[in-house]
């Protein structure tokens, strides 16, 4: 039985149309990678479809998909229907895909220490001017699976929401988190409201199962930690 969307069958498709109606109907995986690439340059010319002068891009690099990454947009550019726009929105697929591969090959940091913390953290805020607030949310082997910025404030000091810190942690499938903010002023002390803010995550994560590992104040050349403080 042929498959169809409303009334039409995908043999009565544009060309143009059927990789978005397949991808739609039977998945990504379902495409092949002129498909993949004709989505992404949406139309071809009078006398080529977007199949078509994908498939012609492709055998340019015979069929291959690093290959392709390499192109230059002026390279890109020599292909009849295929201008700057489409050249820059290869460019950037290819690029998108290879920054992916990159992270799949990255081993998860462990937390063994507060200093694996402070190697983490200080080249993203030890140096910020204002206070920035952010979580690591950690599995059952103490992995980094995620970090984000909480909060961003001004030097004087910067605002928690407990409800988004425990609905990512949620999300993330996280049994554990680590609370991180940097001081810009370089002082390696807990205020009043840093141990009442810690306090506050630390009860709240009781109740999900959710541990609060260590709060790390972090500055450009030293760090503090309220675990290795004894006042977590």
């Amino acid at each position: 039985m042929e498959e169809s969307t409303g009334n039409f069958s995908i043999k009565y498709w544009a060309e143009d149309d059927q990789p978005r109606e397949k991808l739609m109907l039977k998945g990504k995986a379902a495409l092949s990678d002129a498909e993949l690439i004709a989505i992404l340059i949406g139309s071809g010319s009078r006398n080529e479809s977007a199949v078509e002068l994908s498939k012609r891009i492709l055998a340019s690099v015979d069929n291959n998909l690093n290959a392709l990454g390499k192109q230059s947009l002026q390279q890109l550019m020599s292909f009849k229907g295929i201008g700057e726009a489409k050249a820059i929105t290869i460019a950037a697929a290819m690029e998108l895909g290879r920054r992916r591969r990159d992270e799949a090959g990255v081993d998860l940091k462990r937390i063994t220490s507060s200093r694996a913390v402070f190697e983490i953290m200080q080249p993203i805020i030890g140096e910020l001017p204002h206070e920035e607030f952010w979580i690591l949310y950690l599995n059952n082997s103490n992995k980094v699976t995620y970090k984000a910025q909480l909060s961003k404030g001004g030097i004087t000091g910067t605002i928690v929401d407990v409800r988004i810190v425990f609905k990512t942690a949620l999300e993330q499938n996280a049994t554990g988190i680590i609370l991180v903010h940097n001081h810009p002023s370089g002082v390696l002390q807990a205020s009043e409201p840093d141990k009442q803010i810690t306090k506050q995550l630390k009860a709240a994560g009781q109740a999900l199962s959710i541990n609060v590992l260590d709060h790390v104040i972090v500055t450009e050349n030293g760090y503090l930690s309220f675990a290795d403080d004894g006042i977590l």
